[in-house]
């Protein structure tokens, strides 16, 4: 894959996270977003709810930031197991890969 198409794909997943992740704007429900009648349970539920994909956010973050290193040092797009080749398509619909399905499957 080309350098300059994989600055764009991560810049892309980047912007996602970080829009859901209220970094610039935005964000999970907060309190002050509550439906009138919503007490006690649902509060929990709804905060764990937002932990829950907070945490995820973060990891997916977190991925990105790693794809962008490899990008940098010019290792973009090779498996972080085996050193293989990860095919452009899987790399289009997943920008952050670090393994090939194959490998992926086996984990």
């Amino acid at each position: 894959m080309e350098p300059e198409r994989a600055r764009e794909l991560l810049a892309r997943e980047r912007a996602r996270i970080e829009k859901a992740l209220g970094i610039h704007g935005g964000g999970l429900e907060a309190d002050d977003n509550l439906e009138p009648g919503d007490e006690g349970s649902e509060d929990l539920y709804q905060d764990e709810l937002d932990a829950g994909r907070r945490a995820d956010l973060q990891s997916e973050l977190a991925a990105v930031e790693r794809a962008e290193a490899r990008l940098e040092a010019g290792t973009y797009g090779l498996s972080v197991l085996s050193g293989d080749p990860i095919p452009d398509g899987r790399l289009e619909a997943r920008p952050t890969a670090e393994l090939t399905v194959e490998e992926q499957q086996r984990q």
